[in-house]
């Protein structure tokens, strides 16, 4: 929300380009919740950019294991996960 030339204090404006049935639905959304456009469009990247922060820093943790040797080999995890439905179920195979 603009306030005399400047935005709501912590806050920018981001111009983004979205198809125009997107643009619908969000305004139906935001219709629907009472709420604005763009606060549930902020809403919507923040959950995006944070799940996608820790997507990587999963990914990088799971390198720097590789690297590290902290890994199970596939043919444990593979005899593992076989050994589901059956009477005797494997138990979890673990790092070397």
């Amino acid at each position: 929300m603009k306030i005399k030339g400047r935005t709501k204090a912590g806050t920018t404006i981001l111009a983004v380009r979205v198809p125009v049935k997107l643009k619908n639905r969000l305004e139906g959304l935001a219709r629907s919740t009472a709420s604005s456009r763009s606060r549930l469009a902020a809403e919507a990247l923040e959950s995006y950019v944070d799940e996608q922060e820790s997507q990587l820093a999963r990914i990088d943790r799971g390198i720097r294991d590789a690297d590290a040797g902290r890994v199970v080999p596939h043919e444990e995890v593979k005899r593992y996960l076989q050994s589901w439905g059956r009477k005797r179920k494997l138990p979890l195979p673990v790092c070397k």
